[in-house]
């Protein structure tokens, strides 16, 4: 057998192409993930994904949350990365505004302490209120301040933590079906156990990192490993574009 290796003509993917490879199923609720990988499996170097990703990831980043109703995170990455409000862009406004969309995603926050910046621009200056998805026995005095920081506080779990089922189900009453997942593998990992994720499209990186950086996903394994399918791959300067949906 003879290796070879099928390569795109070398050209900068328009957003109109993208936003067709990555077009949200016509029917239903659908959650996809979006997480960047290293060839020896990192998640991160030195905390943060930025090191490991590239400029065509970072457009199918921006084009994943263009197509997106909400984008769901974990607590732990907004405070790493840094999170800030998805912005309006031009180049989606009329692909958004046919679809019945808004200007840009709402944020959801998963966190059972709700131990975050509230003085930070994702809850000062977001185009539509962060969402925060917690427990029902949260802090009150964390409720509270979420609040009066302009949060929207949505219940998701009897306990301290969010339930992913009641997570997803809770978003798609506000009416947001398309979802996307940026992590981090922490929350990733209790999705997929939970058996609510459709789609992963991971980006990966042709780059050895070693070290004890996390996988895209952690946590407790499902008894049985759940199959996905790949519907689509890119390839550009070494960096292969993956998307695989539910089998």
């Amino acid at each position: 057998m003879t290796d070879q290796t099928v390569r795109d003509e070398v050209r900068e993917w328009s957003l109109d192409e993208l936003a067709e490879a990555y077009a949200y199923p016509a029917k239903g609720p659908w959650l996809r993930a979006n997480m960047v990988s290293s060839l020896d499996g990192a998640a991160q170097h030195e905390g943060r994904s930025q090191p490991i990703s590239s400029d065509t990831d970072m457009r199918i980043f921006g084009t994943l949350r263009g197509l997106a109703d909400v984008v769901i995170v974990g607590a732990e990455t907004v405070r790493l990365e840094g999170y800030r409000p998805a912005r309006a862009r031009e180049a989606f406004a009329e692909r958004r505004a046919a679809a019945g969309q808004g200007p840009a995603p709402a944020i959801a926050v998963v966190s059972a302490s709700l131990d975050l910046d509230f003085s930070a621009p994702l809850f000062t200056a977001p185009l539509v209120p962060t969402l925060l998805l917690t427990g029902a026995s949260a802090a009150p005095d964390r409720v509270s301040a979420a609040q009066e920081a302009g949060a929207e506080v949505v219940v998701a779990g009897d306990g301290p933590g969010v339930e992913p089922e009641r997570a997803v189900r809770a978003l798609v009453e506000r009416g947001l079906t398309r979802q996307l997942t940026e992590g981090g593998p922490r929350l990733l990992g209790q999705l997929v156990a939970a058996g609510v994720l459709d789609e992963l499209c991971l980006t990966v990186s042709p780059l050895l990192t070693v070290g004890d950086a996390q996988r895209i996903a952690g946590g407790p394994s499902p008894k049985v490993p759940e199959r996905f399918a790949l519907a689509s791959l890119l390839e550009e300067d070494g960096f292969l574009f993956t998307r695989y949906s539910r089998a």
